[in-house]
């Protein structure tokens, strides 16, 4: 072998680890707040039925009309980039500007907001499957980015919520047993080519993957399983209100006036060992929202939060952060909490925009794996989640993981 071919492979080799990287998602810097996904004026979790509508819409504290990119990647199942070429998956092209912004009005934090929609005149996507969206500056270089997950409804996936067969964990899990049912594909080696996402409330970063099904019957597939299948079931999402950024209200205890409104919450206590309690939240979502304005995307204002936490026994052992869909459930330095040993408590201020703010406090260790049996606010089965299951198959000599169906229920129906 020549130096010139050798240096060829090499390259090749190279360049096929580099595409083969699972794609994460890269959380904002400060500057870059309430990144969400909007369906019919609402925030909604990115799965979204191919052709439909959505926005990606976020703020930019600096307020200067900066100028921002987007690009997609199409990922296979694992996340990892699909061998399919742009064209292959969108048609039009990306890399564009975005071009609808403005800027806040008569808020004491200025920010740009800025709103994205697909599809665009610019943007069509051809293909179902993961996607990321990278959000790019002016030197091209990553903001951030974020997965959503494009469908067809081509399978029904009949889906319920069960309690945990094992009697140790029948107070504290939620079970999921489904089916694969279709009288439009012909399942081929389904072990290998059918594969599932488990989501619980649609966060990405607790996902059951790589179930495969437990049997058939015809073309039906079962997924039937005791433990493969089953999530903590945690506690109801707390929450607070400062739609009135002014005036204390539900969990807020008082507000500061300074610079930015401070927005002061009641102590938690960590929940673990007391009863459960019903508490009724929007399974970690977010409302913006300022009570006496039209336009809530640009005339809602930002509040730092104050969050105290009463969980002295945990110190020491891991960490606690904060977290919700109003953060992406980000576990970085942003959201962590510090302990104050003058008072023995958990603290922590976060900018977040105005508005109806579902929160959890989440314990992790160091590698940020989190420890869900060990949970702040312990686990219940009472517990309402929200549970998606998502249906990927390739077939004979396909290129790429289709997404073929949804399955969606709730463990507000709950049986044995």
């Amino acid at each position: 072998m020549t130096k010139n071919n050798f240096a060829s492979l090499i390259l090749f080799l190279f360049t096929t680890l580099l595409n083969a990287q699972i794609q994460q998602e890269v959380a904002p810097p400060f500057n870059i707040k309430t990144v969400s996904f909007v369906q019919g004026g609402q925030n909604v979790i990115p799965i979204f039925k191919l052709n439909e509508g959505f926005q990606v819409q976020f703020d930019d504290l600096f307020g200067n009309e900066a100028n921002y990119y987007y690009e997609l990647v199409h990922c296979n199942y694992d996340w990892t980039p699909s061998q399919l070429v742009k064209s292959e998956y969108i048609q039009g092209f990306d890399n564009q500007r975005i071009q609808d912004y403005e800027n806040s009005f008569n808020t004491l934090q200025l920010y740009s907001h800025y709103r994205l929609s697909f599809p665009n005149k610019f943007t069509q996507f051809r293909v179902t499957g993961n996607y990321i969206l990278k959000v790019l500056n002016e030197d091209r270089e990553m903001v951030f980015s974020r997965k959503f997950i494009l469908y067809e409804d081509i399978v029904g996936v009949p889906l319920q919520v069960k309690r945990a067969r094992d009697v140790r964990d029948i107070n504290f899990k939620h079970n999921l047993d489904f089916a694969i049912k279709t009288t439009a594909i012909n399942f081929i080696n389904p072990l290998q080519n059918v594969k599932v996402t488990l989501l619980q409330n649609g966060n990405f970063n607790t996902a059951i993957n790589n179930i495969k099904p437990q049997y058939t019957i015809g073309n039906d597939l079962i997924y039937k399983y005791d433990k493969e299948t089953q999530f903590w079931g945690g506690n109801e999402f707390l929450y607070f209100d400062n739609k009135e950024i002014r005036g204390v209200a539900n969990n807020i205890n008082y507000i500061e006036s300074k610079e930015l409104y401070n927005t002061h919450l009641y102590p938690n206590k960590a929940r673990a060992n007391q009863i459960y309690t019903f508490n009724p939240d929007v399974n970690g979502n977010f409302v913006v929202r300022n009570l006496y304005v039209e336009n809530n995307q640009i005339e809602a204002d930002y509040a730092w939060v104050f969050f105290l936490l009463d969980a002295p026994a945990y110190f020491g052992k891991s960490d606690i952060f904060i977290n919700g869909m109003f953060n992406n459930y980000a576990l970085n330095d942003e959201n962590k909490m510090e302990f104050n040993k003058k008072t023995g408590m958990y603290e922590k201020a976060i900018l977040i925009k105005q508005g109806f703010t579902n929160f959890q406090y989440v314990l992790a260790d160091k590698s940020k794996k989190i420890d869900n049996e060990n949970a702040i606010d312990g686990n219940f089965y009472q517990t309402l989640n929200d549970y998606q299951v998502l249906v990927y198959y390739r077939g004979v000599n396909e290129r790429y993981d289709k997404v073929i169906g949804k399955g969606m229920a709730s463990s507000e129906n709950i049986v044995n």
